[in-house]
């Protein structure tokens, strides 16, 4: 995992299903051709950003499924 800084124009993001309707805690996800990248929605234009490799992020996934 790696904290990106360039910019990543063209991703299309997800809100997590967890996240309340009003504000508070929001992740966003965006799958790119080999990582996801991970940020917090209401930073979304100028805060930090994760890079996860796709082999990391499916046990991720994995270990997070109920």
């Amino acid at each position: 995992m790696e904290q990106v800084t360039e910019n990543m124009d063209g991703l299309h993001w997800f809100k997590s299903s967890y996240s309340g309707s009003g504000g508070g805690d929001c992740v966003e996800v965006a799958a790119g051709l080999n990582a996801v990248y991970v940020r917090d929605s209401k930073a979304a234009d100028d805060g930090p950003m994760l890079r996860i490799g796709r082999g990391e992020w499916a046990a991720f996934v994995a270990l997070t499924v109920v």
